[in-house]
């Protein structure tokens, strides 16, 4: 590539537990001869999608390519953390040929596309595609839509109540910002519901936005990468709720970060913290966890009360095999309940 060409970066967002990562990892397996880099962007101190993405032993990105801010959210930090990162992708030689940027699933899109119009990064960089992937199964769920009865008689009793849905403006703002929606995990639901789902991404886009179906992010990478969608040159025909404002918080959401003892039995571990997130309203859990006798760390991660998890790796001889789990929910959500039944 000419020192004079722009690099292409593809922004992937979605919502807590969508399957960003899964879908990242298939790009890097099937790159076809391109030199990618990455930028990981967490909402919490444990970097679980670095660790995944590290591990994951595929040529074309090595570990040095790949950067991780586990700085909340790259929305909001844009200046601070993610102009250096990306000045620092593209003094390496060689450059890469292709930028991938991972956000938190709190993100929103936006933002970080308004970046790539300040004349700086526009002179380097141009954003070949924002990518929302969905988790169906959630949508279909109706994780992200209001209690129409629950908010009814609230509103009854308090007539005054301003209402807002902070998980729908995340999941609607990056919708919106969209080049291409993938519905991941439609292997957990039914046909009827993925169509359900699809009609309603389609009836809330404010553009005609390409809407595919996948299972655990597998597409054909020419897909993914090559949108020319040069994002930064329509940032108006992107609308977000947060248009108006001039800044964007998360403090409607709060995290924390669990020690835990090692475990006897995987699979009953991941059933107690699917009763835990259940009973707590958790919105997500992801860390890794030592299993008694077992010389292989334990990835577990849950969306709501759905879990999985597997061995990922060996531990390192030298390693803590301290486990340690990132706990994500709404504001007020009852953390030292969480904890109690962690340690329980």
């Amino acid at each position: 590539m000419s020192d004079l060409a722009k690099i292409p970066v593809t922004i992937v967002t979605g919502f807590l537990g969508a399957g960003k990562t899964t879908l990242i990892r298939h790009v890097l397996a099937n790159a076809r001869g391109r030199r990618l880099a990455l930028v990981i962007n967490e909402f919490g101190d444990v970097g679980v999608d670095g660790e995944i993405l590290k591990n994951c032993g595929v040529e074309s990105c090595t570990a040095e390519n790949i950067v991780e801010l586990a700085n909340g959210c790259l929305c909001c930090t844009v200046a601070d953390d993610f102009l250096p990162a990306i000045e620092g992708l593209l003094a390496r030689e060689p450059r890469p040929d292709h930028i991938v940027i991972e956000t938190s699933g709190l993100a929103l899109p936006k933002p970080l596309v308004k970046a790539f119009d300040w004349p700086d990064v526009r002179a380097k960089l141009t954003v070949d595609g924002v990518i929302a992937v969905v988790d169906a199964a959630a949508v279909a769920e109706g994780r992200f839509a209001d209690d129409e009865e629950k908010l009814a008689a609230q509103r009854a009793e308090d007539p005054s109540l301003d209402h807002d849905n902070p998980l729908e403006e995340v999941y609607e703002d990056q919708l919106l910002c969209a080049d291409l929606i993938l519905l991941n995990k439609t292997d957990l639901i039914d046909d009827a519901a993925l169509e359900r789902v699809r009609a309603e991404i389609s009836a809330a886009a404010p553009r005609a936005t390409r809407i595919v179906s996948t299972r655990e992010g597998r597409l054909d990478v020419d897909v993914l990468l090559g949108l020319a969608a040069a994002a930064e040159d329509d940032l108006a025909a992107r609308p977000s709720h947060h248009d108006d404002e001039e800044g964007h918080d998360h403090d409607d959401f709060e995290t924390f970060v669990a020690s835990l003892a090692s475990v006897a039995d995987p699979a009953a571990f991941s059933e107690k913290l699917a009763a835990i997130a259940r009973d707590h309203d958790v919105l997500r859990m992801k860390g890794f966890v030592e299993v008694e006798g077992k010389p292989m760390r334990l990835l577990v991660q849950g969306v709501g009360a759905r879990f999985s998890h597997h061995f990922d790796r060996p531990w390192a001889p030298e390693e803590n095999r301290a486990g340690r789990l990132v706990v994500i929910g709404q504001k007020g959500f009852d953390r030292s309940g969480v904890e109690a039944a962690l340690s329980a």
